[in-house]
């Protein structure tokens, strides 16, 4: 398998939010940047030309779903994730440890690996860190995750032990990895505690990986919590590496995240947000069911430029929705996606123009939630 150079270049930076580059086989990523999570090698209820319109520069698939259904090996007689899903940009898969560790009654712990029962049929499983970057080479996709323990943030002990664990999973994760095409990011843990995120940090940052990501947040700490966190890992992290935290992905959290140096972000929230009939906008969400839309002519957003803002009134897509059409999912997915990529689109030209907190000021002022 060839080998490529994954190269970050850090082409401005505004105080710590960094505006990048990341080379990739499958295309460039301009960061900050982010990805529309797609679970099951589909971004729910959009079609891929759905994400080139909303210029989607990468997308994540989830390696536990894939896993078991339809198959790794499956995917990969079929060519691999790209040809399989129809998807030319870059990809990137999750090692499947956040989904297999969620599943805490369906779960057994041991150093080697992790036995599990799956969702779908209870048939049982095993994931060891060899296994899951297995998984990734038969996916075939441009960023691969090392397999990792997500903990409960408060309890130290127990964060403690996960982490060390993490640290040495990564490290077999490293010497399993036999494609030279596919970039392993670290990941770092340690939960609420200053002292081990920074020895995570420390660790992660010596193995020297392409790139880098911060897991074990929002997952029930507090913002401020999540917010010291981050400053606390990224002031260790190299800054010649691309930074990614991982599940997070609310307008706030973004512009948070970008202040203190994240390059990456992906979150299941915009089209999760979008099947329980919510719009994100620049002023906050708005539930689409209230009845003072019922004869609302105007767009969800008057300043929103996607396909939906467009062409379709907020009347329109409450009769969707009470109709039970799945077209409200579709188009709400549309214009929530849009928000996102828009805002980190346009936090990164604040950046290179050396207005970053200015406008990140201006932005969360209007910010309502």
């Amino acid at each position: 398998m060839t080998s490529f150079n994954f190269k970050f270049d850090l082409i401005a930076q505004d105080g710590d939010a960094r505006a990048g580059v990341f080379h990739t086989p499958h295309g460039d990523i301009p960061t900050p940047i982010f990805a529309p999570v797609g679970t099951q090698a589909t971004v729910k209820s959009l079609t891929q030309r759905h994400l080139k319109e909303l210029d989607a520069k990468l997308i994540l698939a989830n390696t536990y779903h894939l896993y078991l259904r339809p198959g790794d090996e499956l995917i990969a007689e079929l060519g691999g994730l790209h040809q399989f899903m129809s998807w030319d940009g870059p990809i990137l898969t999750d090692s499947g440890g956040y989904q297999v560790f969620s599943l805490s009654d369906m779960n057994a712990i041991d150093e080697d690996g992790v036995t599990f029962k799956s969702h779908i049929d209870g048939s049982t499983h095993r994931f060891t860190p060899e296994r899951s970057v297995q998984i990734q080479e038969n996916l075939g996709s441009d960023i691969i995750m090392a397999f990792d323990e997500c903990a409960e943030p408060y309890d130290r002990e127990y964060n403690e032990r996960a982490m060390q664990r993490t640290h040495r999973w990564a490290e077999r994760c490293q010497k399993a990895k036999t494609r030279g095409d596919q970039a392993l990011f670290g990941i770092v843990q340690g939960g609420v505690f200053p002292d081990l995120r920074a020895a995570s940090a420390e660790f992660i940052s010596g193995l020297d990986f392409p790139g880098n990501a911060i897991g074990g947040l929002s997952v029930g700490e507090t913002k401020d919590e999540m917010s010291a966190m981050i400053e606390v890992v990224n002031a260790i992290l190299p800054a010649h590496k691309p930074r990614y935290l991982m599940g997070v992905g609310t307008p706030l959290d973004l512009v948070e995240g970008i202040r203190r140096g994240i390059d990456i972000f992906d979150c299941v929230l915009p089209t999760r947000l979008a099947r329980h009939n919510a719009a994100m906008t620049d002023n906050g969400r708005m539930n689409m069911m209230n009845a003072q839309y019922a004869t609302d002519e105007r767009p969800i957003s008057e300043t929103c430029t996607c396909y939906t803002c467009q062409n379709y009134s907020r009347a329109y897509i409450r009769h969707l929705i009470q109709a039970r059409e799945l077209l409200s999912g579709t188009l709400l997915s549309i214009h929530n996606i849009h928000t996102l990529v828009n805002l980190t689109r346009n936090l990164r030209t604040a950046i290179i123009e050396g207005r970053f907190e200015r406008f990140a000021d201006d932005y969360l002022a209007n910010l309502s939630t």
